[in-house]
């Protein structure tokens, strides 16, 4: 493992994760934004009347009022159309999600609800609507320029701006739900997170520094859930002020339960219940945020998926396997295993166990060459991607690849009856089949 000193992650970036996996907060921000605008734009046209009512420019108000008038017809016509537009929008959208988590996995469904294009779109589309509404309410039944009070023109020229956002973005958003329906894009989305997991994942590797007894352990209070992330920097802090260290038992992306230990305690201290509030974050499901194997998870079941009998589509599969040797080759070298978090004196406050080289192979590998036999296209793939693997990684990290290979070519010996077939689903081909 590691001796470099714990550094920790920037302060709101366990709870940006968290609202990036919810689609209620962007456009409930967007609709208070709409109603500042609109009060901002609606102080703005009265200032603008006032003025030119003390520079006496009547002229000028009435053009403005004829001009208001003229653009209330749109104004009308964008409030009344744009929830039936956002209706048809996202239920054509829904359908696309349902159909890709039908063909995929149904964790794809994450990927739209995370997606900016997805939730921006729909903060402009609704903020849209909120502000055309709006701007209604400021257009006043007076004509005479030296009684009325305000006049819309900033307000309507702005509607006109969100409108042609709006148009804008549904091309944008169109154009991103056809690339959800993709094989491609989607498990090069899953790789892409996964790599940035990979970056945020501190050094381990090597055995861990010798620990005071284990003295405590600390239950799980609450829900029943995944284990999602766990607050790095409170744990350090709680575990400083006490003069402890911690250790997490289970591991990113178990299931935990209440009374379930997932805190324990080494040293003399104790840390009390309200200290450790919001440190271990469940969920239904698992997230990229800090859990190394989860795009391994998401890849293998695409590629399971598509060698079942009801799809068989050992393309898609081969198209997964590219990715899932990507992400290997890029761990090859890398220390994996126990982490251990340190304050900023250098002291070990946080031990964490990750999953290993093994665990990552077995992870990425495993079900899918149980599946493979019978599909040269597939086994071809898998071949030439472990003796890829081969060629990078050191002595000591190539029995899981070997036991694979020999796995591999034992249960293709027992599928395929002709000698020749054998040969030919064993020899390694990038791309499964020409």
């Amino acid at each position: 493992m590691s001796d470099r000193r714990y550094r920790p992650p920037r302060a709101l970036s366990l709870l940006r994760e968290h609202l990036r996996d919810t689609f209620w907060f962007a456009p409930s921000a967007g609709l208070l934004c709409a109603f500042a605008l609109w009060w901002g734009a609606s102080a703005l046209d009265t200032e603008i009347i006032a003025y030119l009512q003390r520079e006496q420019a009547y002229k000028a108000i009435s053009d403005l009022i004829a001009i208001a008038n003229d653009t209330k017809t749109i104004v009308t016509t964008v409030s009344a159309a744009m929830m039936t537009f956002i209706g048809v929008v996202f239920s054509i959208s829904l359908v696309a999600v349902q159909m890709a988590s039908g063909q995929l996995t149904p964790r794809v469904v994450r990927i739209f609800v995370r997606s900016r294009i997805s939730k921006l779109t729909l903060t402009v589309f609704l903020a849209t609507f909120l502000f055309s509404l709006l701007v209604l309410t400021s257009y006043e039944s007076e004509t005479d320029p030296k009684q009325v009070t305000s006049v819309p023109l900033v307000q309507s020229l702005l509607t006109m701006v969100l409108v042609g956002l709006s148009l804008l973005l549904f091309i944008v958003y169109v154009s991103a739900m056809l690339r959800l329906m993709q094989v491609g894009p989607v498990v090069d989305h899953i790789a892409r997170e996964s790599f940035q997991m990979l970056g945020r994942q501190p050094a381990g590797g090597q055995e861990p520094a010798p620990l005071p007894a284990e003295t405590a352990w600390v239950a799980h209070h609450g829900r029943a859930g995944v284990l999602r992330d766990v607050n790095v920097v409170r744990l350090v802090r709680v575990a400083r002020r006490q003069g402890v260290v911690l250790r997490l038992i289970p591991r990113i992306g178990d299931y935990v339960v209440p009374g379930m230990p997932v805190l324990a305690v080494h040293g003399e201290g104790w840390p009390s219940r309200r200290a450790l509030r919001y440190t271990v974050s469940v969920g239904v499901e698992r997230s990229f945020h800090q859990d190394l194997g989860f795009g391994l998870r998401q890849l293998s079941d695409i590629a399971l998926r598509a060698l079942s009998p009801a799809v068989n589509d050992p393309t898609t599969a081969v198209q997964c396997l590219d990715r899932i040797v990507q992400f290997l080759a890029a761990v090859v070298r890398m220390p994996l295993g126990v982490v251990q978090y340190r304050d900023r004196q250098g002291e070990v406050r946080l031990v964490q166990d990750v999953p290993g080289w093994t665990d990552l192979v077995d992870l990425g590998l495993t079900e899918v060459r149980l599946y493979a036999p019978g599909q040269p296209q597939v086994t071809r793939r898998l071949v030439a991607g472990i003796d890829d693997l081969l060629l990078l990684t050191p002595e000591e990290r190539r029995e899981p690849l070997l036991r694979h290979r020999t796995l591999l070519a034992q249960a293709v010996e027992r599928t395929v009856p002709e000698a020749a077939e054998r040969a030919f689903a064993l020899e390694p081909d990038r791309q499964g089949i020409g």
